[in-house]
C-alpha cells in the first residue's frame, strides 16, 4: 500500500530513467517519450497516435498513464511498498503482466506458495507476496532484480539486434539492487 507522494516519486525516477523522445531503430516499442510508446499513447487517446502526438507528449499525460496502466490498474499498489518500485518500473518497461510474473516466479521459486504464474495479482499472489517480503526482506526484491536481469539476458539471446540496449538495462535493473 503507498500514497500519493510516494507514486509521485516512483513516477519522477521513472521519468529520469526514460528522457525524452526516442526513435531507435532497433526499439520494438518504436517512437517513445517519456517512456510511453506509440502504442500505450494510442489506447490512452482511444484514436491512433501519430509519430507527432508521442514526441509531443507533456509530462503531465505521461505520468497520468504511469499512475493508471501501469501502476492502479494491474493492482501494483496492493503489493508490499519494498518491491513496489521494482515492479512498478518492470511494469513500465516490459508491461505489467510480465512484471507481475517476475514476482509470481520468485515467491514460488523461494516456496511462499504455488502461485500460478499468470501475471494478475490476486489474493493469493499478494498474501504470498507480503509473506515472502516478511521472511525474505531485501532479498525478495533482488530476487525480483535477478529475474528481471535473466529476462533481458534471454532477449538478446533471441534477438542480437537488442544487444544494442542491454547494458542500459542491466544498469536499470541493478538500479534496483538493495544492501543486504
Amino acid at each position: 500500500m503507498t500514497n500519493f507522494k510516494q507514486i509521485e516519486k516512483m513516477i519522477d525516477e521513472v521519468l529520469k530513467k526514460e528522457g525524452g523522445f526516442v526513435d531507435h531503430k532497433n526499439d520494438r516499442g518504436g517512437p517513445t517519450n517519456y517512456g510511453i510508446t506509440q502504442k500505450t499513447l494510442s489506447g490512452w487517446f482511444g484514436r491512433h497516435a501519430t509519430v507527432s502526438d508521442v514526441r509531443n507528449l507533456k509530462v503531465e499525460t505521461a505520468k497520468g498513464i504511469y499512475r493508471q496502466n501501469y501502476y492502479y490498474i494491474p493492482s501494483i499498489n496492493e503489493l508490499p511498498f519494498e518491491i513496489q518500485p521494482i515492479v512498478f518500473d518492470s511494469s513500465i518497461n516490459h508491461g505489467p503482466k510480465r512484471a507481475v510474473k517476475f514476482v509470481q516466479s520468485v515467491i514460488n521459486k523461494a516456496g511462499f506458495g504455488s502461485t500460478v504464474v499468470d501475471g494478475i495479482i490476486g489474493s493469493k499472489t499478494r498474501v504470498a507476496a507480503f509473506k515472502a517480503d516478511d521472511e525474505m526482506r531485501t532479498y525478495f526484491n533482488n530476487a525480483i532484480v535477478d529475474e528481471r536481469i535473466n529476462f533481458y539476458k534471454k532477449i538478446v539471446i533471441n534477438d542480437k539486434t537488442q544487444e544494442v540496449f542491454i547494458k542500459g538495462w542491466l544498469a536499470r535493473a541493478e538500479s534496483f539492487r538493495k544492501e543486504v
